[in-house]
């Protein structure tokens, strides 16, 4: 038998929440608020934290966090340091990080499959 995933990208936004959760992963942004001039990571200021500990200790069976890009891994890593959690930085998702081509960042990415039910 044949599994066919849904193509992410074509779903509206809704849909894509509400397959990613049936796979039993769960999107969390590290910070909660900051300010930014573009769209640079290097632009970000004025940056308020995420409660990361206080979402992680509500979770009993989370495995791993993996954090979409360097400034994402930075400020993550920090917070979740101890935490015995699997700390996972991948290359930013966003088109404007070219230094890696799809098919390198897909590489990448895929090492999530290993904490997939």
């Amino acid at each position: 038998m044949v599994i066919r995933q849904p193509d992410l990208p074509t779903l509206p936004y809704a849909e894509r929440l509400e397959t990613i959760t049936a796979q039993g992963i769960g999107l969390w942004d590290v910070v909660a608020s900051a300010q930014r001039r573009g769209s640079l990571d290097s632009a970000i200021r004025a940056i308020e934290a995420a409660p990361l500990v206080d979402l992680a200790a509500s979770l009993p069976r989370l495995q791993a966090v993996a954090f979409n890009g360097a400034k994402s891994a930075a400020l993550g890593r920090k917070a979740l340091a101890g935490t015995g959690l699997n700390l996972i930085d991948l290359p930013s998702s966003s088109p404007a990080n070219a230094a890696l081509r799809f098919e390198e960042k897909l590489a990448r990415w895929l090492v999530l499959q290993d904490f997939l039910a």
